[in-house]
């Protein structure tokens, strides 16, 4: 279905992608940071070519890695179309990093002064849609009695404010902790990567959004992965990525039928 608002084209489509729909698998995965294309309208919002292909602008691999782990799962993804500096999908409207002035290194003009109209424009187009989309899906499971899963994907920086990262991999949860404590469990015995829990954000930096609204609100199992991106820069890393968590999921979700 065809989401028109003022603020895309015709010719830029849906704001919301939806892959393997008719999926029979138990996990539902979500990337809201799936890519780094603004609107037409909304031009390079005043940033340079270097800040637009940055991680400012969306997650590096994380769609890649989803798209993986959605045929080895069974699972339908579904990913926002568009940049999180037009709207990030995982903050709720009244949240200052909707919509955000500054990001890391860099000011973006381009969001600076918005009137409430403009703000309301960019709701409606990108966030309302991605969210409803989520929702309606999670109602058809639930109308024929498939069990659902809310796995979100991310990724991060390897350096960020110029100190390195040691975590690999981030499990993150809210307060419904009961999949990332088994996905944990899981991989307490690999060498492969270095796991934490809500490392390198947690709930306090407002992250949990799309798993508080989806996950939580209607009692399902949900958890958030974050895999340092130069670790999923190309399709070999991606691959190995998306098949230990693959695993990771495979081994727990049976556990918390």
């Amino acid at each position: 279905m065809l989401v028109q608002s003022g603020l895309l084209t015709q010719a830029e489509g849906d704001p919301v992608a939806v892959v393997n729909g008719d999926a029979r698998g138990a996990v539902l995965l979500v990337c809201e940071h799936a890519s780094r294309t603004l609107p037409e309208r909304l031009g390079t919002l005043g940033l340079s070519d270097a800040a637009l292909v940055s991680h400012i602008a969306w997650d590096p691999g994380a769609l890649a890695v989803a798209r993986l782990m959605s045929k080895s799962l069974d699972a339908t993804l579904v990913y926002q179309r568009f940049s999180r500096l037009a709207y990030d999908c995982n903050r709720p409207p009244e949240a200052p990093g909707a919509m955000p002035v500054t990001s890391e290194i860099y000011d973006i003009p381009g969001n600076r002064g918005l009137t409430e109209e403009q703000k309301n424009e960019r709701t409606e187009g990108l966030y309302r849609p991605f969210h409803d989309r989520i929702d309606r899906i999670v109602a058809d499971r639930r109308a024929r009695g498939q069990k659902t899963a809310i796995v979100t994907m991310h990724s991060f920086t390897p350096v960020f404010n110029g100190v390195a990262r040691a975590v690999e991999i981030g499990i993150l949860h809210d307060t419904d902790s009961r999949l990332a404590d088994a996905m944990l469990d899981a991989a307490a015995g690999t060498d492969l990567y270095k796991v934490a829990r809500n490392e390198p954000y947690g709930p306090q930096d407002g992250v949990t959004h799309s798993l508080k609204l989806h996950g939580l609100d209607n009692g399902l199992l949900n958890v958030m992965i974050e895999v340092r991106n130069d670790l999923i820069a190309d399709e070999n890393g991606q691959g190995v990525a998306a098949d230990f968590l693959t695993g990771l999921l495979q081994e727990s979700l049976p556990a918390l039928s």
